[in-house]
């Protein structure tokens, strides 16, 4: 009887010292990152003001790369959201979901996982640092509240390691995605570049010349597009076709010295009816291309801004989410000589997976 008595009593002191720990441990946890990018803050906000490259960077998949992943609502800012699902022990089903988004300053996202705690948020602010403020300082907090929960409160003790250790993995994971975007800021004000956006692009015959690598400069490059399009005309006439849309131009390399380029122009027959078969002369080809998606937006400026251009496209492609492939073309919606003027008009693609 004494024996158990002795055993009771030591019961009750270590339920006595859990709960005693239990109400002085924090009812809360606040947990603070940060790191530093030299890319520029539209490509850094806007690479997590949605969740469409989540995986490049957050650890989750990590942990799971079976991981289903689920994107719901907005592309971008307040309302996007992404549902995951995974078989793996400790991570369940949960979502992030964006409450909050203040342009090139702050994101907010409430986070829901099986972990214990309520109210569970994480955000990433923002500020120019380093010389000349060319840098981002990109800092990211979370936060839990655990109420009178006290075996919450007992896990608040290890949410630095857990949390806090994916938090520093997560933002180097972010700082070596944006390294791979080009760094070039496609939202500056005032630009002469349109809003970039996705588009369909219907398949296409088209008449072809490789121009080869021409010496970069503005007579040079003018007398190429003109020489081969006029070549492009000829088979256009003797083959009874009709141009559909402007000229286009697509770019296989800007060197320092050379500039590497096909002379593109789509085509239909006059009358409506299939193409068939095309009686080609010198350079030119007839090739026919399937249905494509592409990043697009309109420019108008010089012609020698376009690598700027297709750079800046780039960027807005990768930060959204979208792959490029092939090569990026411009049509010269200002005809050839229009192109090389201060108010050349194009509209400038890059095709996407």
């Amino acid at each position: 009887m004494t024996r158990l008595l002795e055993i009771l009593i030591s019961l009750a002191i270590v339920v006595a010292l859990f709960l005693v720990v239990g109400l002085v441990l924090p009812s809360s946890r606040h947990l603070v990152e940060k790191t530093e990018t030299n890319r520029k803050l539209t490509i850094v906000f806007d690479t997590l003001n949605s969740f469409r490259r989540f995986k490049d960077w957050n650890t989750l998949p990590l942990r799971d790369p079976r991981m289903q992943m689920t994107l719901s609502g907005p592309e971008e800012g307040v309302g996007a959201r992404l549902d995951y699902d995974s078989k793996e022990r400790g991570l369940g089903q949960g979502s992030w979901e964006i409450t909050e988004s203040v342009p090139r300053e702050k994101i907010a996202i409430k986070i829901d996982n099986v972990e214990r705690g309520e109210n569970k948020r994480t955000e990433f602010t923002f500020k120019p640092t380093g010389r000349n403020n060319r840098n981002v300082e990109i800092t990211q907090t979370y936060d839990v509240d655990y109420g009178w929960n006290l075996l919450g409160r007992y896990a608040g003790l290890y949410v630095t390691r857990h949390v806090g250790d994916d938090m520093k993995m997560g933002l180097t994971r972010l700082v070596n995605t944006l390294a791979s975007v080009p760094n070039v800021d496609y939202a500056v004000k005032d630009s002469k570049m349109s809003t970039p956006k996705v588009v369909e692009r219907p398949a296409e015959d088209q008449l072809f010349v490789n121009a080869g690598a021409v010496e970069r400069g503005n007579a040079q490059i003018q007398s190429s597009i003109s020489d081969n399009s006029e070549w492009i005309k000829r088979v256009m006439d003797a083959n009874g076709l009709e141009a559909v849309g402007p000229l286009r131009i697509v770019t296989t390399d800007l060197g320092r010295e050379t500039y590497t380029f096909d002379v593109v122009q789509p085509v239909r027959k006059k009358d409506g009816s299939p193409i068939g078969k095309v009686a080609t002369q010198g350079p030119v080809q007839y090739v026919q291309v399937p249905a494509s998606k592409a990043a697009t937006a309109s420019y108008t400026g010089y012609m020698a801004e376009l690598d700027n251009v297709r750079n800046a496209l780039r960027a807005w492609a990768a930060t959204h989410g979208y792959e490029v492939k092939d090569r990026a073309y411009e049509d010269y919606k200002s005809g050839v000589a229009g192109a090389f003027t201060e108010n050349g008009e194009f509209n400038v693609y890059w095709p996407v997976k």
